[in-house]
């Protein structure tokens, strides 16, 4: 996995300093005021521009690179990278703007009415707007008061500011010698993404055949959706993984989220197992037997082929119980060799609790409850408690998977009990 990492930073390095390469080729040296805030625009435009892509090229859901970086990894260097894009953009057209102004002897305002006469620049002032839109519903603050099915809508907008940011960048003259690796890259990366996201999933809905078979209630609004295919082994879905699942049904076909298989494939079928968190998921609650489904993935790195020990640890929270479980029917190992501790707020919300208890006696491995509230005065995933659980803890390797403020706690307290970080393995999403 630190491989792929690598490759990926090392490839968005790169080509940020192609880009920089590019522009500095063609570069006027000039002490005038007017020409050095053109030639900073210039850079910053061609950072936004290229930061764009690389956004739009970790969305596109490419199967080598979610596979080997993590689809939660990619996820924050997506919003990460947003914002550093955000910035070059806002940059680019204060920079522009105060060349124009010096340059034409006019007042701020009267350069930004002239400036939008120019249709390019209305455009790219356009794109910018849209991206600085997408900007502010991702804000955390925000992101947590607006519908998950509103953010992905205003999410669409990436694309449109793309296609406008493009045609402004063509007609900038410092492309005039790189135009055909500007239009190669926007071109490879349209062709990524009409492919994996919508190529993709219409031959997989035509292969597989997806349909719902049952729906049955798991816990206090948790269901497991049971769905039934063909040819399901082509998948290649390991335990651990996750699709994307988009259920043909009103109000339900608009909206594809990535929900985990809570057990491994088995005699055409698949399963999930969802809580209600929002409006979306609380609909699949009321999902008909019959109803098709289209589903893309697999995804995640969160599989066996991460583990470097003969030990294995899973810790679960909540619903991030769901990936656990299967890991926990699957993995290789002898008796003790694996153990889960499931972290829930009361023993009425522990989900697929027979079936974790037959597995761990079935294996004879150790399974523990964590019960009680987040802000309880005693934290059971504290380093002295897990190392109390777990006395050889720093010989495991580490699953983990829950809600982002209790896995970023327990990534914390496994560093301090001694574990290594190259084992300790997780994926966490918020939606």
């Amino acid at each position: 996995m630190r491989d792929a990492v690598g490759r990926v930073r090392g490839g968005t390095l790169g080509g940020a300093g192609l880009v920089v390469l590019l522009w500095a080729a063609q570069v006027r040296p000039s002490a005038r005021l007017d020409a050095l805030f053109a030639t900073a625009a210039h850079l910053t435009g061609l950072l936004a521009g290229y930061g764009v892509l690389v956004l739009l090229f970790l969305m596109a859901r490419v199967p080598a690179v979610e596979h080997g970086v993590g689809a939660d990894r990619l996820a924050r260097w997506h919003a990460s990278g947003g914002r550093h894009v955000l910035l070059l953009c806002f940059g680019h057209g204060l920079l522009a703007l105060l060349g124009y102004a010096v340059h034409e002897g006019v007042d701020v305002l009267s350069a930004v009415r002239e400036l939008l006469a120019y249709p390019a620049l209305g455009a790219a002032a356009a794109g910018t707007v849209l991206l600085a839109a997408v900007g502010v519903t991702s804000a955390r603050a925000v992101r947590r008061r607006v519908p998950h099915e509103t953010w992905r809508g205003v999410h669409l907008f990436v694309y449109l500011a793309a296609a406008l940011a493009f045609g402004h960048q063509l007609a900038g003259p410092d492309l005039a010698v790189a135009a055909w690796f500007w239009a190669l890259a926007h071109a490879v990366v349209a062709v990524l993404l009409v492919w994996y996201r919508a190529v993709v999933p219409v031959r997989q809905a035509l292969r597989h055949g997806l349909r719902v078979a049952e729906v049955r209630a798991e816990g206090p609004g948790v269901v497991s959706v049971v769905i039934h295919g063909e040819h399901l082994a082509e998948l290649r879905a390991e335990p651990g993984q996750f699709l994307r699942w988009r259920f043909l049904q009103r109000r339900l076909w608009h909206t594809a989220l990535p929900f985990s298989l809570s057990a491994p494939v088995s005699g055409g079928r698949l399963r999930i197992t969802v809580k209600a968190l929002g409006g979306h998921s609380r609909r699949i609650r009321r999902l008909r037997p019959g109803t098709r489904v289209i589903a893309t993935g697999p995804f995640g790195a969160l599989t066996a082929a991460r583990r470097t020990r003969p030990k294995v640890l899973l810790i679960a929270g909540g619903v991030g119980i769901t990936p656990m479980r299967a890991l926990f029917e699957t993995l290789p190992g002898g008796p003790g060799d694996i153990t889960l501790l499931y972290r829930a707020g009361a023993e009425e919300h522990l989900v697929l609790r027979s079936e974790l208890e037959a597995i761990a006696a079935g294996r004879q491995a150790g399974l523990h409850y964590l019960l009680g509230p987040s802000d309880a005065a005693y934290d059971p995933l504290a380093p002295r408690a897990l190392t109390a659980l777990v006395p050889d803890l720093v010989e495991h390797d580490v699953y983990l998977c829950g809600p982002p403020g209790m896995s970023e706690a327990t990534r914390a307290a496994l560093l301090r009990a001694g574990v290594p970080g190259e084992r300790i393995h997780a994926e966490c999403f918020s939606l």
